[in-house]
C-alpha cells in the first residue's frame, strides 16, 4: 500500500526531469522543455522506507520516457552518479530522488512483479480522517507465474537505451523509450493506462 501525502514538493518531479534528462546520454528529445506526465504507478517497498515510481513523460515533440524513481530520506551509499536531485517535501522533509534502476528496492520489487504476476501498489491519499483510496495512474503487471524466490540483488547496472541490470537471479532490462509492441520474451513488466499500453522491462 502505497500512502501518499497530501503536500507540495520543492522542486516538484517534472523540474527535477527537466534538469536531468537533457544530461543523460540515452535521452533522444535534448531540451526537456515543457516535459508532462503521462502515467505513473507505484510498488511498495516492503520495509516501507523508500518510495518507488514509475513515471512516463514526454515533451509536445519528444518520445515517450520512462524514468523508475525512488524517494529516500537519506543518500543511497555509493549511489551518487544516479541522482536525479534532492526535494523538499512539505511534509516528509528533504528527499533523494535516485534515478531507480540502480536502487536495490526498485530492482528486487521489479524482478519479482515480473516472476510473480505482481501489479503495481494500490494507492492511499492521506488525510485527516484517515486514508482515502485514489484509483492508481498506470497499471502494471508482470507475466510470470513463479514463486517469490530470493529477491533480487544487484551485481551490475549499465546505462543506456535500455538499463541492463545483472543481478543474482537474471537480467533485468528496463526500457527508457518504451513501445506498445511487446519483446519476444517470458518475462515481462507492462504498464497499461487510458491512452496506451507498454512493455518497461524484460527479464531474462
Amino acid at each position: 500500500m502505497a500512502i501518499i501525502h497530501q503536500a507540495t514538493l520543492t522542486p516538484t518531479k517534472l523540474e527535477l526531469l527537466q534538469a536531468w534528462l537533457p544530461g543523460r546520454s540515452w535521452y533522444p528529445g535534448g531540451d526537456a522543455t515543457g516535459l508532462e506526465r503521462v502515467a505513473a504507478a507505484r510498488f511498495d517497498d516492503p520495509a516501507g522506507a523508500v518510495g518507488v515510481e514509475i513515471f512516463l513523460v514526454k515533451t509536445p515533440d519528444g518520445p515517450l520516457t520512462q524514468v523508475p524513481m525512488t524517494y529516500r530520506a537519506a543518500p543511497l551509499d555509493g549511489a551518487g552518479e544516479w541522482l536525479i536531485g534532492t526535494t523538499e517535501h512539505s511534509v516528509l522533509g528533504a528527499r533523494w530522488v535516485y534515478d531507480a534502476v540502480a536502487d536495490p528496492v526498485f530492482v528486487a520489487e521489479a524482478v519479482r512483479a515480473i516472476r510473480t504476476g505482481g501489479h503495481e501498489a494500490a494507492e492511499y491519499f492521506e488525510t485527516p480522517d484517515g486514508p482515502v483510496a485514489r484509483e492508481p495512474l498506470m497499471s502494471l503487471r508482470g507475466s510470470g507465474t513463479q514463486a517469490p524466490g530470493s529477491p533480487a540483488e544487484i551485481v551490475r547496472v549499465d546505462d543506456g537505451e535500455p538499463a541492463v541490470v545483472l543481478t543474482n537471479v537474471g537480467e533485468l532490462s528496463v526500457s527508457r523509450l518504451p513501445r506498445a509492441t511487446p519483446p519476444d520474451a517470458p518475462l515481462t513488466l507492462s504498464g497499461t493506462w487510458p491512452g496506451g499500453s507498454v512493455t518497461l522491462a524484460v527479464l531474462s
